[in-house]
């Protein structure tokens, strides 16, 4: 199978041959040739009306280019060669998007060209998925939880019930957008990313806002404080190693989180921003902590290239997911979970969590049962910097026994706190029920979760990170069956509608990735919520915006 792939959603002018003869994994036979002619902007970010324009000129020539190497390979340079006697590729697969509506426009019009040229199927491909597919093709990894890191994006994924569910992802800009609105400030030209992982090598570490909800993340307040600390003074190389230290920690503690909500125990990488070298060390250091395999593709397959979109291109067409070109235009805004996947088999999942009565090693802590008592302790997270990781386990430790024990005043079941020790980051707590709500998932404890949260927030904090393996269930001890919120360590006080949306977006990402009927649950805890909140209006309107803020809603 030879298929040639075509990318263009921003910066990219790419084109390239795939060549397997098994696309479910790599073999020996595995060739890929890649063309990429990418658009460098004189100054500031990349400007849409230029990148059109640089893909207008380039698309052509990388296509061709692409075109003569799979001629040579029929020919006889190939795993499949043996003379032309039919066209030399087998379909032709695009980047439909996300991206640039200009640029994917001239990338589908390249592609229609070319499939009816030599008269194959055409492919449309879904530039993130391709992204964490290459990876997860290269690796060899089964159902790995996958981390998307790029420009214009950040996403942790995982593959449940025929789709990539969305476990988590930034609440306002990509990572690498955000990097490059600090490197404007101070002069730098795109791409900045570089330029920071240079800087920041001979930095201290600087300070700067820390911002994970759930599996959720925010950049906008870290470039704030970024450029306002450049411009107070603070020496640029100490704010671009405190930049480093902050952001890429924060995408490796939501990627731990969703290890731990799903029971994986396999993490690939993708995207331009994870060519970074203390982003791999980072996610490869928390990944041997907690006994994880960890990969990332070598640097040609991160950054935006064609041979993610021939490689899963080629999955596509064995799988005969092939598109009609009437029905090929581009979509700017394709989210990754809207893709049907046709390519997976619907049995696999990423969700393999099981409970047990050893010792659990959480997103951020480690759990040892003892009788009628858990003991967690947040170990140091060697990935982190010492600073900010000293800082986060005491402030978490002291948040999480005083929330714990404010929401059982409030009338929510939760453990009783035996125990508290902020320096060392242990908490004892009574032991409650027998399993995680994530495989006891039913409507009427879905129900007491929604009924739980509006509880708290009425008075006036949240739990920070409801997901199905934070609430315990069933019975203990002679207590009946009961649903118990427990670790509220990225709790806090507020009465903003927004911070309690964000604990309901948080549940309904969590039952994205663990139910088999999400919708159901979730429409179950949202009307116990309206029943039990004081202001579930603002909430609720507070929500709708939340989820619009998602990257392409």
């Amino acid at each position: 199978m030879r298929i040639l792939g075509i990318e263009g959603t921003a910066w990219a002018a790419s084109a390239s041959v795939f060549e397997t003869p098994d696309p479910a994994r790599v073999t020996d036979d595995d060739h890929v040739f890649i063309e990429t002619d990418a658009y460098a902007p004189d100054s500031g970010g990349i400007h849409p009306r230029e990148a059109a324009e640089h893909m207008g000129e380039a698309i052509p020539t990388v296509v061709e280019t692409a075109i003569e190497h799979a001629h040579e390979r029929a020919a006889g340079g190939g795993a499949n060669a043996g003379g032309e006697s039919g066209p030399p590729i087998d379909a032709v697969a695009f980047a439909r998007g996300p991206g640039l509506g200009p640029c994917l426009r001239i990338v589908a019009t390249a592609a229609r060209a070319v499939a009816q040229r030599f008269d194959v199927p055409l492919v449309g491909v879904n530039h993130m998925v391709a992204h964490l597919e290459v990876g997860r093709h290269r690796s060899g990894f089964d159902s790995p939880v996958c981390l998307n890191a790029s420009g214009a994006n950040a996403h942790i994924l995982g593959y449940r019930n025929g789709r990539y569910r969305v476990l988590g992802e930034t609440m306002d800009t990509g990572v690498g957008n955000a990097i490059d609105k600090f490197t404007r400030h101070i002069g730098w030209s795109h791409p900045g990313g570089p330029k920071v992982e240079q800087h920041a090598r001979d930095g201290e570490y600087h300070e700067l806002p820390y911002v994970v909800k759930g599996m959720d993340f925010s950049f906008s307040g870290i470039m704030s404080a970024a450029k306002q600390a450049v411009d107070d003074g603070v020496p640029v190389d100490d704010v671009c190693r405190g930049m480093e230290e902050t952001i890429f920690a924060m995408l490796t503690e939501v990627s731990e989180r969703a290890l731990s909500l799903t029971g994986a125990d396999e993490l690939v990488l993708g995207g331009g921003v994870g060519q970074n070298d203390r982003l791999q060390r980072m996610l490869g250091e928390m990944c041997e902590q907690r006994g994880a395999k960890f990969y990332a593709p070598e640097n040609r397959f991160l950054r935006d290239n064609a041979g993610m979109i021939a490689m899963l291109g080629a999955k596509m067409y064995a799988a005969g997911d092939t598109i009609a070109i009437e029905d090929s235009r581009i979509d700017s805004n394709f989210r990754p979970d809207e893709v049907s996947v046709s390519w997976r088999g619907a049995e696999e999942s990423v969700d393999s969590y099981r409970t047990t009565d050893k010792e659990v090693q959480g997103a951020e802590a480690t759990v040892r049962f003892d009788g009628a008592r858990v003991i967690k302790e947040r170990v140091p997270r060697s990935y982190r910097h010492p600073t900010l990781d000293d800082r986060l386990r005491t402030e978490r430790t002291r948040q999480e026994a005083r929330l714990t024990s404010e929401a059982r005043r409030n009338g929510v079941p939760t453990p009783l706190v035996r125990d508290v020790d902020p320096q060392e980051a242990r908490i004892v707590f009574q032991r409650v029920g027998d399993a995680d709500l994530r495989e006891g998932l039913s409507e009427s404890r879905v129900t007491d979760v929604g009924r739980w949260l509006a509880r708290i927030h009425n008075a006036g904090f949240v739990h920070g990170d409801p997901t199905t393996r934070n609430v315990r269930v069933g019975s203990r001890d002679g207590h009946p069956d009961r649903t118990v919120l427990i670790d509220f360590g990225l709790g806090y006080y507020t009465q903003e509608a927004e911070d309690h949306a964000m604990d309901l977006h948080v549940l309904a990402q969590s039952l994205a990735g663990t139910a088999d009927d999400p919708e159901t649950l979730l429409s179950a805890a949202e009307d116990a919520y309206r029943t039990e909140s004081d202001h579930a209006d603002a909430v609720f309107d507070s929500l709708d915006d939340i989820e619009g803020r998602g990257r392409y809603q």
